[in-house]
């Protein structure tokens, strides 16, 4: 990583416009719209509303499962053939064509629904893991933060506009079957957005890796297989790594559930009214983009692992209010005689949600950049895939169980648990010596 100049600013944007593309995926189908589409329509609107959620937990846990066991031997193998671009344009038309696919899924079409999501969600995050293998080699180590966050903080207009499209142009904030004929339509506006805002990145982002021709008697999983047992026989130099992977699966868990069940929480125990949906959406993606692009450039002067420990610890706080939001509205009108409604100081609280929401997965990547060789890229993006999608399963599964047990409101609470756990254990991280160890290992 030594000696790395800053890429151009184009090729910059051209990156971070890989981010702006996946963000209407994230916001639209697992944040937002699809999200409670799933569980309302396509399961029912009754006292099948609690299974319909816990099937939608099980489609993103599926797709983790798959993406898990895969995303570090396709990034090994793309480290040692020079294809990151190939991987990351095959991922790409994956999501895009299950995504615009979700339009042939109708009421009562469970299993079909199911699959398209799993399709859909493992290509997008396979495309997540293989363009954030770019980073390293897009400027050196005291830059990464900026660009990460940059890119992440770009993302969240992604999202804002790709939303606007599919709330205000189909009209998809009514999830009622007489607005079927609109809300079908909501998979292929995401897929065909998705399809144009990573233009970008394909035309302009460079492809630096270098092809290596296989050895005889090998192939591309042999060749992938060999390089992973290679970086677990010297796990004891990437110790700082694998403890960061450590504190990211418990940051993740929790961050997978207010990722995909925020939503549906405010929808389901705080019984929210449309117009607040859309203001928290509106102002989240603000705060989110503002707090990416700023924790980007205080990790940079700071130090990462502090940064990273207090986005974790804005997220412990913002659970606990989440939690009290009854509460805390009462307090508040008795406090100064106004009468808020739980809705508008939900709305409050998420709005400082949205500063962690970027940070904290901006800061982990640029961290992973930090500690990887400029040869294993890939590979090392891709066992951070790994640990986010195993926190995935984690984290979705626990709150899909516990929110059948208590309840939605109970439930969330697990997340502070997780939040908690992350800080503990990034303690232990050293960031100098997990530098040192990717400078060592260059090359290879």
């Amino acid at each position: 990583m030594a000696g790395i100049k800053r890429a151009s600013r184009k090729e910059l944007f051209g990156w971070a416009m890989f981010d702006f593309a996946n963000s209407s995926y994230t916001t639209v189908i697992i944040t937002v719209v699809f999200c409670i589409i799933f569980p309302r329509i396509i399961v029912g609107d009754g006292p099948e509303y609690r299974m319909g959620n816990l099937l939608w937990s099980i489609s993103l846990s599926v797709s983790y499962l798959i993406v898990l066991f895969t995303a570090p031997l396709f990034g090994a193998i793309m480290d040692y053939t020079g294809s990151k671009k190939k991987f990351l344009f095959g991922s790409y038309i994956l999501t895009v064509v299950a995504t615009a696919s979700l339009y042939f899924v109708s009421p009562g079409h469970v299993l079909p629904g199911m699959l398209l999501i799993i399709l859909s969600n493992v290509g997008f995050s396979w495309s997540e893991s293989f363009v954030s293998s770019f980073l390293p080699d897009l400027g050196p180590p005291e830059d990464l933060g900026k660009i990460s966050g940059y890119a992440w903080g770009l993302g969240y207009f992604g999202g804002l506009l790709s939303a606007a499209a599919v709330i205000f142009g189909l009209n998809a904030g009514v999830y009622t079957i007489d607005n079927f004929s609109n809300l079908r339509l909501v998979g292929p506006v995401t897929g065909l957005f998705f399809l144009i805002a990573a233009i970008p990145t394909f035309l302009w982002v460079k492809e630096r890796a270098v092809h290596r021709s296989l050895p005889k008697s090998e192939n591309y999983f042999t060749i992938g297989y060999k390089r992973l047992k290679k970086t677990f026989s010297d796990i004891r130099d990437y110790r700082d790594l694998m403890i960061l992977l450590a504190s990211f699966f418990f940051a993740y868990s929790g961050l997978s559930i207010v990722i995909s069940f925020t939503f549906i929480y405010g929808d389901q125990v705080v019984k929210w009214s449309g117009m607040t949906q859309i203001l928290m959406f509106i102002i989240t993606q603000f705060t989110a983009a503002g707090g990416a692009l700023l924790f980007g450039i205080i990790q940079d002067k700071w130090k990462a692992r502090q940064t990273l420990m207090l986005t974790l610890v804005i997220w412990m706080v913002t659970v606990s209010l989440i939690y009290c939001v009854t509460e805390i509205t009462g307090f508040i009108n008795s406090l100064i005689g106004t009468s808020f409604n739980e809705e508008h100081v939900f709305l409050f609280i998420g709005s400082i949600a949205g500063l962690g929401l970027g940070s904290t997965q901006s800061a982990c990547r640029a961290m992973v950049g930090l500690f990887s060789p400029n040869t294993k890229a890939g590979e090392f993006f891709g066992l951070w895939s790994f640990a986010g999608r195993l926190s995935s399963i984690f984290g979705l599964m626990s709150l899909g169980l516990f929110q059948i047990l208590f309840g939605l409101h109970k439930a969330i609470l697990v997340c502070s648990v997780f939040f908690l756990i992350a800080v503990i254990i990034i303690f232990f991280v050293n960031e100098e010596r997990g530098k040192m160890v990717a400078l060592k290992h260059s090359g290879e």
